[in-house]
C-alpha cells in the first residue's frame, strides 16, 4: 500500500502545482499521513485516520484544522481511483484562528536585538542575524522572503532588491533607503571574508558552512535574541514575534506620513504595493492594531471637519 499511495501522493501534488500551488506543507505532511496509515493497517484514506492522525499531540486546533484539510484534499483525490477512499466532512474541526495583537517594536527594541546577536557562537552568524533583523525593521519584507534572496537579487548599485516568487507566487521590486544600502554592503564585505566560498547555495544571508538559512532555525534563534534583549509579552496575545517587525513596519510608515501631512491614502496605496499585499485589506489589519496610529488618523479627521 505505501507505494501505491506514495505515487498518489507524487501524482496529486505534481497536479496541484500545476495549477499554481506551492504545496509546500502538504509535501511534508502528505508522507507522514500515508506512514501512519501504514502503521494503523489501514487498506484506504478513512475519515476515521485522517482525524486520528490530524489531531495528534503537538500543534494548536488551528493546526490540527490544517492537517485535516491536508488529508481531505488528497482523499479526494484518491476517491478519483478508489471508491473506498473515505472524504471527511468540511469543518469536522473548527480552524478557530484567533490573531495575534502585534507587537510594535520601538526603535530601541530593534536596536537592542541587533546588540544581542553579538552574543552569537559565530562571527558570520552575528554579522547575518544583525542584518536579518535591521533588513526586516527597514524593508517589511516578510522572514521568509528575506532568506530566499540570492546575492543577485541585491542590487545595491540601484538600491533594489528584488522579491522572487513571494507570497502567493507574486515577485516585486523593493527600493532602500540610501541608510540602508551601506550596511547591506558592509555585511557583504564581512561574509564574502568569513566565507568566501558558499558551500551549497547562492543565498544572500548564509549560516557559517555557506548555506541558506533554514525558517525554523530563524525562528528558535529569534527567541534567544528577543530574550537576550529583554522582550517581554506585553500580553498573553501579544509576544515578541520576528513577523512583527513587518507590523512595526507599516504603523511606522503610516505615523510619518501624518506627521509630515502627507496624503495618507497615496501613502497606503502605495504601502500596500511595498509591502506585497495582494488586498488593501490585508494592510489595513496591519494598521488597526496600533493605538497611536489611530490616534493620528483621529486628529487628522477632526482637523478637515474643524475647516471653515
Amino acid at each position: 500500500m505505501t507505494g501505491l499511495l506514495s505515487q498518489e501522493v507524487a501524482d496529486y501534488l505534481a497536479v496541484r502545482r500545476s495549477l499554481g500551488y506551492r504545496m509546500a506543507r502538504p509535501e511534508k505532511l502528505l508522507p507522514q499521513f500515508t506512514s501512519y496509515l501504514e502503521q494503523a493497517g489501514a487498506a484506504t484514506v478513512t475519515t476515521e485516520h485522517a482525524l486520528a492522525w490530524a489531531v495528534l499531540p503537538g500543534g494548536s486546533q488551528s493546526w490540527h484544522a490544517y492537517r485535516l484539510a491536508v488529508a481531505r484534499g488528497f482523499a479526494a483525490w484518491l476517491r478519483t481511483t478508489d471508491p473506498a477512499a473515505e472524504i471527511s466532512p468540511a469543518g469536522l474541526i473548527p480552524a478557530r484562528v484567533l490573531r495575534a495583537t502585534p507587537y510594535l517594536y520601538a526603535d530601541s527594541e530593534v536596536t537592542a536585538l541587533m546588540a544581542a546577536a553579538g552574543s552569537l557562537r559565530y562571527p558570520l552568524r552575528t554579522a547575518t542575524y544583525r542584518t536579518l533583523i535591521g533588513l526586516l525593521a527597514v524593508t517589511g519584507m516578510r522572514v521568509g522572503e528575506a532568506i530566499s534572496l540570492d546575492r543577485g537579487d541585491t542590487d545595491l548599485d540601484n538600491g533594489i532588491l528584488t522579491i522572487r516568487n513571494g507570497k502567493n507566487g507574486k515577485s516585486r521590486l523593493v527600493p532602500l533607503h540610501d541608510t540602508a544600502v551601506g550596511p547591506l554592503r558592509e555585511y557583504l564585505r564581512v561574509r564574502d571574508r568569513l566565507c568566501p566560498d558558499p558551500a551549497r547555495s547562492q543565498a544572500f544571508l548564509i549560516s557559517p558552512p555557506g548555506s541558506r538559512l533554514l525558517y525554523y532555525n530563524v525562528h528558535a534563534t529569534w527567541k534567544k535574541l528577543a530574550a537576550s534583549a529583554g522582550l517581554r509579552p506585553r500580553s498573553g496575545n501579544c509576544r515578541p514575534r520576528i513577523h512583527d517587525l513587518r507590523h512595526a513596519f507599516a504603523v511606522r510608515t503610516m505615523l510619518d506620513a501624518y506627521e509630515s501631512g502627507a496624503d495618507g491614502q497615496a501613502t497606503l496605496a502605495v504601502l500596500s504595493t511595498y509591502l506585497g499585499h495582494a488586498d488593501p485589506k490585508a494592510t489595513y489589519w496591519y494598521l488597526t492594531a496600533s493605538p497611536e496610529l489611530m490616534a493620528a488618523a483621529g486628529q487628522r479627521l477632526d482637523a478637515w471637519l474643524e475647516r471653515p
